[in-house]
């Protein structure tokens, strides 16, 4: 799931847009050099490896396969119905690469456009995608920004327009770090909010992949990961748990979902359901802060963490 930078764009005459400094004195990225994550200490150091972020995946991943082009293909070439607990748990560990792997986000990120390469196809309405053209690549990573927005509002609390501008410029450093040329993205969060509901009025649609994601009804097979004991357990009581599991599932992803994204899709959501969703998250913003640091923060975070205090204590090894 960055804030913008506030210097305005010039265009020359040819129309390209050239991005300009991200803030004040902050120098351009060096085309040479591998582009950094974000720093510690940022907003998406904090938002992404809360426990709470998990709740917010959903409806981003929902959001990205709106787009036919991406949902054409996760469609097509996704292994998320025979092994989704691997899927997950491979996305999972990716995104964590982009924020808290240090030297290892971009090799992260080359990974995954070597893994895209080969995946194209027609989509929905007869048009010929690539899952690398800019347009897609750039879609499935811009949703993530609407959503860390909206869903921090439930979970978290409500970001000032500062933080918003951080968590843009933050975002759109994670967009290098994937290999997204500065051209392919909007360069300013006043840039964004049109370019966004321009593809929700345009683009966005109830894909197949959207259907299914939302669905309660369909099959899904018992988690494949963890211990034996509780893998054999699961097994075992699966076919109860499933029910409850994929209605909290669509519940959290439409409801934690920005409202304009919900209505272009066609999700319905309804008055009850929203005052739900609001004391879930209630309960969430007091419980999950009480928490220690091994049980609020995801590994790697905690890891990346528990890194950056020991480098700033004296004596410490800092790492560029």
């Amino acid at each position: 799931m960055s804030s913008a930078e506030d210097a305005a764009k010039e265009r020359p005459a040819d129309g390209t847009r050239q991005r300009p400094p991200g803030r004040a004195g902050e120098p351009a990225p060096d085309p040479g050099r591998d582009p950094e994550p974000p720093a510690p200490g940022g907003v998406l150091w904090s938002l992404s490896g809360d426990i709470r972020a998990l709740l917010m995946l959903p409806a981003a991943l929902t959001l990205q396969v709106a787009h036919p082009a991406v949902g054409a293909g996760v469609d097509e070439h996704s292994v998320f119905r025979t092994d989704p607990w691997g899927r997950g748990e491979r996305s999972l560990r990716s995104l964590q690469l982009w924020v808290y792997g240090g030297a290892e986000a971009a090799e992260e990120g080359r990974r995954l456009r070597r893994l895209h390469r080969t995946i194209q196809g027609t989509d929905t309405r007869g048009r010929r995608y690539h899952a690398l053209t800019p347009a897609n690549y750039a879609w499935v990573h811009a949703t993530g920004f609407p959503v860390y927005r909206h869903a921090a509002r439930y979970l978290i609390r409500p970001m000032s327009p500062a933080q918003e501008r951080a968590l843009y410029r933050e975002w759109l450093q994670v967009g290098r770090v994937l290999g997204i040329h500065d051209r392919d993205m909007p360069g300013t969060i006043e840039e964004f909010w049109p370019y966004y509901h321009r593809m929700l009025a345009e683009e966005i649609e109830a894909t197949a992949v959207v259907r299914e994601l939302v669905a309660t009804d369909l099959p899904v097979p018992p988690p494949d990961r963890g211990p034996w004991p509780l893998r054999t357990l699961l097994r075992a009581v699966w076919p109860v748990l499933l029910p409850p599991l994929a209605r909290f599932r669509r519940f959290v992803t439409i409801g934690l979902m920005p409202p304009d994204a919900r209505a272009a899709i066609g999700l319905p959501w309804s008055a009850g359901q929203e005052k739900r969703l609001r004391r879930m998250c209630a309960v969430l913003r007091v419980v999950v802060p009480a928490l220690p640091e091994r049980l609020r923060y995801l590994p790697r975070a905690r890891a990346a963490r528990a890194t950056v205090r020991a480098a700033r204590r004296p004596g410490g090894v800092r790492h560029g």
